[in-house]
């Protein structure tokens, strides 16, 4: 068991971009891990993984709305299942962000990492250091599910293993077509029957709509809020308003591919003018002052205020913001005609097939019976439970398909918060070939499909930057560059979007950018997207 531990450490989902990824071809032996799994009575297969009840300490970050994990049936029921207790000290991201490089970097490890919330780059690091520990070995002769997995897709396997041939961190898989388009942005149309004013169309149009919610206080309270977002969240981020105002699409990463070449948008003139333009929204009050200080579980709150005050927000599905009771008087907005007359859906970086659901520490005296019960859910069924919540719960079996499907979320509750709060999520496996034998699509998901196939893909502006391989060496050069851009990037456009002065700053933030090193972040990024290309 690991020591009680004295630092608080803080967590949530999360899905990183795919980056640390390499081909397997070359692999290189694991150092000799020492364990002492046999002392609790460990079994090689069946359960309990072990006769005498261990307990392991995992960090990490959780969902928003998650409780603490110990909490949830599901997680219960592993325990019961496998005999190894959790001590869960994940927490949500943000404030993970903050807290993980001094955790790292601690004599007081955890054993493992469960949603890791690690980088590609962190990942690297942490790996050469021997912080993180390689599993390839422990894989082959205590993971049966996995090992099934990674030989009956290459694909994933090659996803998870780093360029020096070694595997750091397991898979998270859900493949559904998604995550490429996260970030929609909802108005709220009863608002604008109201006011007599049809739904938006261009980037204009919503610019009136959101100053006539203000000057004619739609909600009737004096608090009345035309647009609330959230900058850098995987699906709160304002992307395609950035790409109507200035004709540059976006992402969080600020990072994408346009006709075969790598753009930081960041540094892009559409960019500035897009940003000045939001700085003119924010003085005419169009927009939530605490849109850059709100984390998930404040954002998600502010849609369902007692009294509706909420015009417009952005996040992929509308009735987990602002609940069952109010899901109608919601509608998504198109993707908006920009000033340059054109409409443009930014595409993100996310990847099916993620790194960093489960890592294991040099800190854990029990590697074997760790990874026995990380590849526990690796089981379908389990897959399904950790992404959905438990059967009997949130899923039931279809007597007609055999498959399990969601059970409905109970009134007032939406199924993407009822998620939250009973899926803890980590290593999984739901792949396409499992929403045809094991598990249904949610209907949600199902609806946001058909949303993507026929809304967004055919507006798409850019490629996202794929699951390109970076070496070590690679990732070691443009780690700190790419930390310390994102951070200037960030605290930049929060302060000209509320105070301005982007047009005065603009030339020296950029010259501040070139300096850390952003030219040659790129080029590490473009010499490895050219190398995947000829790869594939």
């Amino acid at each position: 068991m690991a020591p009680s531990r004295k630092l608080a450490v803080l967590g949530t989902l999360m899905a990183g971009t795919m980056l640390f990824t390499a081909c397997s071809g070359s692999s290189t032996a694991s150092p000799e891990i020492q364990d002492a799994s046999a002392d609790f009575g460990f079994q090689e297969s069946g359960f309990p993984i072990v006769n005498d009840t261990l307990t392991l300490t995992f960090s990490g970050t959780k969902s928003a709305l998650a409780p603490d994990f110990n909490s949830m049936s599901l997680v219960q029921q592993w325990e019961k299942d496998t005999n190894i207790h959790i001590n869960w000290e994940n927490l949500p991201e943000t404030v993970f962000k903050e807290k993980k490089n001094l955790i790292l970097a601690s004599g007081d490890l955890p054993d493992g990492f469960f949603n890791s919330g690690l980088t590609d780059a962190e990942i690297g690091t942490y790996a050469a250091s021997g912080t993180l520990i390689p599993l390839e070995g422990l894989i082959e002769k205590n993971a049966p599910n996995l090992s099934k997995l990674l030989a009956d897709r290459p694909d994933i396997r090659a996803a998870i293993t780093s360029s020096d041939g070694h595997i750091y961190s397991l898979p998270s898989v859900e493949e559904l077509g998604l995550v490429q388009f996260p970030h929609m942005m909802a108005i709220n149309t009863a608002w604008l029957d109201k006011l007599g004013i049809p739904m938006p169309k261009t980037v204009d149009e919503l610019h009136d709509a959101l100053l006539a919610f203000k000057t004619k206080d739609a909600s009737g309270t004096g608090k009345t809020i035309p647009l609330s977002f959230m900058p850098g969240s995987w699906c709160g981020d304002i992307v395609d308003l950035i790409a109507a105002l200035g004709g540059v699409p976006d992402n969080m990463d600020h990072r994408i591919v346009q006709d075969g070449k790598v753009v930081y948008t960041a540094t892009q003139d559409g960019y500035r003018k897009a940003i000045q333009t939001l700085h003119e929204w924010y003085r005419e009050g169009l927009i939530d002052p605490e849109s850059f200080s709100q984390d998930d579980k404040a954002y998600l709150a502010k849609g369902k205020a007692s009294t509706e005050n909420l015009g417009s927000f952005v996040w992929w599905e509308v009735k987990e913001m602002v609940g069952a009771d109010r899901v109608g008087n919601y509608e998504l907005l198109p993707v908006l005609e920009g000033v340059d007359g054109k409409r443009l859906a930014s595409q993100s970086n996310n990847q099916e097939i993620a790194r960093g659901a489960f890592a294991v520490t040099r800190a854990n005296k029990y590697p074997a019976a760790t990874m026995r019960w990380a590849d526990n859910l690796y089981d379908p069924i389990q897959s399904a439970q950790a992404n959905w919540g438990p059967i009997g719960e949130t899923l039931q079996k279809d007597p007609a398909s055999g498959l399990l499907t969601q059970i409905p979320a109970a009134a007032g509750t939406s199924e993407g918060e009822r998620r939250q709060k009973v899926a803890p999520g980590g290593p999984k496996a739901n792949t396409a070939e499992n929403f045809e034998k094991v598990v249904a699509p949610e209907p949600r998901a199902a609806e946001r499909q058909k949303i993507v196939e026929e809304s967004y893909k055919p507006f798409a502006a850019n490629d996202g930057y794929p699951a390109v391989p970076l070496s070590n060496e690679e990732l070691q050069q443009i780690s700190t560059i790419e930390a310390d851009v994102a951070a200037l990037v960030k605290q930049n456009t929060a302060k000209w979007i509320v105070s301005g002065g982007i047009d005065q700053e603009w030339d020296g933030y950029v010259s501040q950018l070139k300096n850390i090193g952003l030219d040659r972040m790129i080029e590490v990024y473009q010499q490895a997207y050219d190398r995947y290309q000829q790869n594939s």
